[in-house]
């Protein structure tokens, strides 16, 4: 019959104890590991200090080849220009790939006057200046009344102004009618939202009916203005809305 173990709670308090406690040392005996002494964990049997290795791990035992040596040879030395081990002097076909390339002729001609560089011909390289063109090259002069920065003295420091210096100093002012431009963007009032259109302004509201383009190409008379038209005479009140207003 199988034995059953009786289980006591365990308040977390006492748990927090508990888990808060060291490890114990399961090996008393094995030997203490001291960092730096070339120590090993434990001693070495008879049978690992005699046993022959395999020319494999012979093989896997070899260090890295080092190539930091070669690394020497491009990376730039600082204080100075690396030793060469062995100096060679190039040979001719080293000395002809490392010229620049050249320009051929047929480019030279052709290439825009932009380009930094192009032939100068032989009569421009012979030419003499005449005495307008040496006059135009002298850089220009400053001017005769110029005078450079001076110091100031002390006098003109410790001046005091006077009430017209004063007043003349002070930003021309606004006239006291001035109103500033309106602007564009502006609350519209409660009357102007609740406001009902009359017929009459819906009907000025609708977009005047036009023919097709097609049509009034083909007839010249199409936007003239009618006789009627021509002859009509302005209200009063026209006339009175037709005004600016004041500001």
């Amino acid at each position: 019959m199988p034995s059953y173990t009786s289980y006591t709670p365990v308040s977390p308090r006492s748990r927090i104890h508990v888990l808060a406690e060291p490890k114990p040392v399961f090996c008393e005996s094995s030997p203490r590991l001291v960092w730096g002494d070339q120590e090993t964990i434990w001693t070495l049997s008879w049978g690992a200090l005699t046993a022959q290795p395999s020319a494999r791990i012979l093989s896997l035992s070899k260090p890295k080849k080092d190539f930091s040596k070669y690394e020497c040879r491009c990376r730039p030395v600082i204080g100075g220009r690396a030793l060469l081990a062995k100096f060679g002097y190039p040979s001719e076909r080293l000395l002809r790939l490392a010229e620049p390339k050249k320009y051929l002729p047929a480019y030279l001609e052709k290439r825009a006057r932009e380009s930094p560089e192009w032939p100068v011909s032989l009569a421009a390289r012979n030419y003499n200046a005449s005495q307008r063109i040496l006059e135009l090259a002298q850089p220009k002069g400053l001017h005769p009344d110029f005078m450079p920065a001076r110091e100031v003295s002390r006098s003109p420091q410790k001046a005091i102004a006077s009430p017209r210096t004063i007043e003349l100093s002070k930003p021309k002012q606004l006239h006291a009618n001035y109103t500033p431009p309106r602007d564009p963007e502006w609350p519209v009032t409660e009357a102007a939202k609740r406001a009902v259109a009359t017929p009459r302004v819906l009907e000025l509201a609708q977009p005047s009916t036009r023919p097709r383009m097609g049509l009034a190409t083909l007839n010249p008379d199409a936007f003239r203005v009618k006789g009627t038209a021509m002859k009509a005479a302005c209200s009063p009140r026209l006339q009175e809305l037709a005004r600016p207003i004041q500001r």
